[in-house]
């Protein structure tokens, strides 16, 4: 970016049969000094799609974003799906990385089956994304792919996301979490803008062996309860949890303070699912064609005005409960503000909650909590502090309940109610993040066997074989929610492994999941490590080990020793 230029470079033999996640850790770990100031000239952002993405195999369209954190200080990979990963794999792109910065405004980048350029983008600075999308559309095609970064990266926000279009165009598809879109911005990039018009696809070593490997995969996805058409998240979306989780006691109301509420069915998945019926919106719905899950939709205002996209089950509980909002339309709209700024919902959400602790709104106020999203969009100084995200606001108004984790804002399951959440919360390299380890699978859903969600026992081992296959499943490129039929049905793991061997060429075994797991996280800790960050920095907020949480007003009692085990066998 500090000379504008723009290079094709054949992909390093180490490299060949990486992808995704995998492909990222490694790219900083060997490009990106640790020390370095996440905002200035040496970090970099990297974009890669998985092994599989851009080809037939089901519900692969995931796209990997990375760099260092400004939010966490350490390695950070986001994930999403989105159109936009295939395309790239489709043109042959292995990942794109954005190095140096550009001394003087934005530019976007424009790639297709005839090369890339560099295009000027200052027209689009300051704007929100959901205009922007819609005229740089109209200037390239309906059908181009777009990633962007908005207001917020343009105010170096660390809770400021990497946005992608959905299939409807719109800037609802977030590789949200770490701070990445202000990464972005601070390189000079704006948007880049993907052309998949003739470009010439992905290719295949063995045909035969991915033809076999994905058959047995669709069938497992088809066939398992969760993810089968008519399923539960077919049905209602990933905001379906909200019920299960509010039962079991788990779902964080009002920054942390109680696990459960008789409100929460009135933003569940199962009532927004009729609404949107009502409403002329759409549900079931693709992330990104070839999802045989769908559990995406479109969520709008009544007779389908003003459509937002997706609302995930985490964006609902980070803008709704977590807020003590309880209605759909208030929620949607801050939603709506998030995407158009570029914010991460679940960062957004805390960081309002700490606001409203720190007596700047009252909880509930839906008004006011929009109103503090136009300070973000005004770029004023109170703007300033929430675009910084949780722990910094919680610093700014003197709140000492933050829910954070290597500075990154706690997901929609209070660790104190499901303990196995809070071993990979604490374990990950990445901040608290559930799905690096989502051990809600077997705790909660009983997937992959059975765990008493308020025992401390056996946690760590739980966590600990999430975080490797997790890390494996995002370096692949398939959507980590193939994982519920893969636990629970061999065949499906074997196809999937299967479909990996068939475009590598290679002669993997499930065996070698865990492995290739340890690995990856192994790459990313030591990047941390070398960063400067500690085992005390692998801890849940001391407010979760000294409060108990209502109902079963338990605290997180999991042992140091055992979180500190995670990685270290």
């Amino acid at each position: 970016m500090s000379e504008g230029n723009v290079e094709y470079e054949d992909v390093p033999e180490d490299y060949r049969t990486l992808g995704g996640r995998g492909l990222i850790s490694t790219i900083v770990s060997d490009e990106v000094p640790p020390v370095c100031h996440p905002l200035g000239p040496n970090n970099k952002l990297i974009l890669a799609p998985g092994i599989v993405t851009g080809t037939q195999a089901p519900t692969s369209g995931r796209m990997s974003v990375g760099g260092k954190s400004p939010l966490t200080g350490g390695i950070k990979e986001a994930n999403v799906g989105t159109r936009f990963s295939q395309t790239l794999a489709k043109l042959g792109i292995k990942a794109i990385i954005v190095e140096d910065q550009a001394e003087d405004g934005y530019s976007l980048l424009k790639i297709d089956k005839d090369g890339a350029e560099l295009m000027d983008a200052k027209g689009w600075s300051g704007e929100g994304l959901y205009k922007v999308y819609e005229e740089m559309m109209g200037e390239f095609g309906e059908d181009v792919d777009i990633c962007g970064c908005g207001i917020a990266a343009e105010l170096s926000g660390a809770n400021s996301g990497v946005a992608f279009n959905d299939l409807e165009g719109m800037p609802s598809r977030y590789a949200g979490r770490g701070g990445l879109g202000a990464v972005m911005a601070t390189r000079g990039l704006k948007f880049i803008v993907a052309d998949r018009e003739g470009a010439p696809g992905v290719g295949i070593e063995d045909e035969e062996t991915f033809k076999k490997g994905r058959e047995k995969l669709v069938d497992a996805l088809h066939e398992h309860d969760v993810t089968k058409p008519g399923g539960a998240l077919n049905s209602y979306g990933t905001d379906v949890l909200i019920n299960i989780i509010n039962e079991v006691g788990g779902l964080p109301q009002r920054n942390f303070s109680e696990g459960r509420s008789e409100e929460a069915s009135k933003v569940s998945g199962e009532e927004k699912a009729e609404q949107i019926k009502e409403r002329g919106g759409e549900r079931p719905h693709m992330c990104s064609p070839g999802c045989v899950i769908q559990c995406s939709e479109v969520w709008t205002k009544p007779d389908a005005e003003n459509p937002v996209g997706v609302l995930e089950y985490e964006s609902v509980w980070a803008l709704g409960p977590n807020c003590g909002i309880f209605d759909l339309d208030t929620v949607g709209e801050l939603n709506r503000a998030c995407n158009d700024l570029g914010l991460d919902t679940i960062e957004a959400g805390n960081t309002i909650t700490i606001a409203m602790e720190g007596g700047v709104a009252e909880f509930g106020d839906g008004e006011r909590a929009l109103e503090l999203m136009e300070e973000i969009r005004k770029g004023t100084p109170f703007g300033r502090i929430l675009v910084n995200g949780t722990k910094y606001a919680g610093q700014a108004f003197g709140v000492t309940r933050v829910p954070t984790v290597k500075g990154q804002a706690i997901p929609a399951y209070d660790p104190r109610a499901i303990k196995g959440i809070g071993v990979t919360y604490a374990s990950t390299p990445m901040g608290a993040d559930h799905t690096a380890g989502y051990t809600i699978a077997t705790e909660i859903m009983g997937i992959g066997g059975e765990a008493d969600p308020l025992e401390t026992e056996g946690k760590a081992e739980l966590s600990r074989d999430l975080q490797r296959s997790t890390a494996v499943i995002d370096s692949t490129g398939y959507c980590l929610f193939t994982a519920f039929a893969v636990l629970d049905i061999p065949e499906g793991l074997e196809g999937m492994v299967e479909t990996v061997n068939g475009v590598l060429g290679t002669d993997l075994t499930v065996d070698d999941i865990s492995e290739i797991g340890k690995q990856i996280l192994k790459t990313e800790r030591e990047f941390n490590q070398a960063a400067g960050l500690t085992e005390e920095d692998d801890r849940l907020p001391e407010f979760m080990r000294e409060e108990e949480l209502p109902p079963h007003n338990e605290i997180f009692d999991v042992p140091a020793k055992e979180i500190d085990s995670v990685h270290g066998s």
